[in-house]
C-alpha cells in the first residue's frame, strides 16, 4: 500500500513479513484464542522457533502483535520502537528498503 504520510517514502524493510495487527482480535477487539493466533503466524511464514523482532509505522501497533505473540508463548520478542519511520529516512547504503514485491 502507498504510504499515506507526507514525506515518508512507501516500502518496507527486507526480510520482514506482514501480519496486520487488526488479525489478532476478533470483531469485538478482544484478543484471539492461542491456537487461532498460532494460524495467523504460521499462516505468514513466521517461525516461532528463531527470533522474531516486531516493527510497524511507529512502533505502536506492533505491540498488538507483541501480545499476540505472547499469549502464544513467544515471550522474547522485542519491538523495533523507531520502526518504519526511522529506517526509511536512515541511508539506504547502510538500511536497505525493499519498495515493492520482489525487489
Amino acid at each position: 500500500m502507498p504510504e499515506p504520510r507526507e514525506g515518508v517514502r512507501s516500502g518496507h524493510i527486507p526480510g520482514t513479513k506482514c501480519v496486520p495487527f487488526p488479525e489478532m482480535s476478533d470483531g469485538a477487539q478482544t484478543l484471539l484464542p492461542a491456537d487461532e493466533l498460532s494460524k495467523k503466524f504460521e499462516q505468514a511464514g513466521i517461525s516461532l522457533d528463531g527470533p522474531i523482532v516486531l516493527t510497524c509505522a511507529s512502533g505502536v501497533t506492533a505491540c498488538i502483535l507483541a501480545l499476540g505473540l505472547y499469549r502464544i508463548g513467544k515471550h522474547d520478542v522485542p519491538v523495533y520502537d523507531g520502526s518504519w519511520t526511522e529506517w526509511e529516512a536512515l541511508p539506504d547504503n547502510d538500511y536497505p528498503i525493499v519498495t515493492s514485491t520482489g525487489s
